[in-house]
């Protein structure tokens, strides 16, 4: 079959000449002549026996076709890119896939993910993150750190620790807070769990209204404790996520007050074999956690 035979250098001239619209623009990328790259796409042409650009008189335009092909040769240049990264000084780099939480990758992981480049520097992290709703085997991940319970269907699950959450807010805002409250009457930023404030309010003493003052829902720590920043209002959100934020003074937390309603995990499917990559990193990750403090 003619797709078991297709030049290499006829489908790279293609991609550039799709990616510029111009063979001559694709000349220069490739570090060939114009004349060569029209002869590979031609050529290219003629074994597919369809036409994949339009000839201008000024550049290219691509046909059904070669808009049809494009995806498919992109992403196997892209694939081969990436498995020849892998390979560097004569030693194999391996990729690790992490999705994360936005708010425990920006608040935790980003500040010390160097640490664990310095100690592998053969592994390659890619990391993807989300609001706390992933599907790992679809999106190829072999950890996602999560936020909850610990109970998710096919996974094994390393707890990391709690993230207890408490209001934060600008210094001028929590000027006019003086007693939680005052927090009945301001404007109060909330996440899809509707009972946050609700479970704060009684952990703090305060029997809260019906309906408390609620301001815009978020489906990200991230996206809410901007809005605080702006001063929309007071967001609750676990403290030791935003600790750059509270110590620059942009934001502050006007009340000790916390509340505890899930930790974060380090998830991966029962059905992944851990690789080497993936047994370095759970390693490093859990000898960054504190262990837990006893009471007596």
């Amino acid at each position: 079959m003619v797709r078991q035979f297709l030049p290499l250098n006829g489908l790279r001239a293609f991609e550039a000449s799709a990616r510029h619209l111009s063979f001559t623009r694709a000349a220069i990328e490739l570090c060939v002549t114009q004349a060569a790259v029209s002869q590979q796409v031609k050529s290219l042409e003629k074994r597919l026996g369809v036409s994949l650009f339009q000839r201008l008189p000024r550049g290219l335009k691509i046909t059904a076709e070669g808009e049809a092909l494009l995806p498919t040769v992109t992403n196997s240049f892209d694939q081969m890119a990436i498995s020849l990264d892998r390979i560097e000084a004569g030693q194999m780099r391996e990729l690790l896939f992490v999705g994360v939480v936005g708010t425990f990758a920006v608040g935790w992981l980003l500040p010390r993910l160097a640490e664990f480049q310095q100690l592998h520097p053969f592994i390659d992290v890619r990391v993807s993150t989300n609001n706390n709703r992933v599907d790992m085997a679809a999106e190829g991940l072999d950890f996602a750190i999560r936020f909850g319970q610990g109970s998710w269907h096919g996974t094994d699950a390393i707890r990391l620790f709690d993230a207890p959450l408490s209001p934060l807010c600008t210094p001028k805002l929590a000027a006019k807070i003086t007693s939680p409250n005052d927090l009945l009457e301001a404007t109060l930023l909330r996440s899809y769990r509707a009972d946050e404030w609700t479970t704060w309010f009684r952990a703090a003493g305060v029997a809260p209204a019906a309906q408390v003052n609620a301001g815009i829902v978020f489906d990200t720590s991230l996206g809410m404790i901007e809005a605080a920043l702006q001063g929309l209002g007071v967001a609750l959100v676990p403290p030791s996520m935003f600790s750059r934020q509270l110590s620059s003074g942009a934001l502050t937390q006007p009340f000790p007050t916390s509340i505890s309603l899930g930790s974060y995990w380090l998830t991966r499917l029962q059905s992944r074999s851990p690789t080497s990559a993936m047994q370095a990193f759970s390693d490093w990750i859990t000898s960054k956690i504190p262990p837990p403090t006893s009471s007596r």
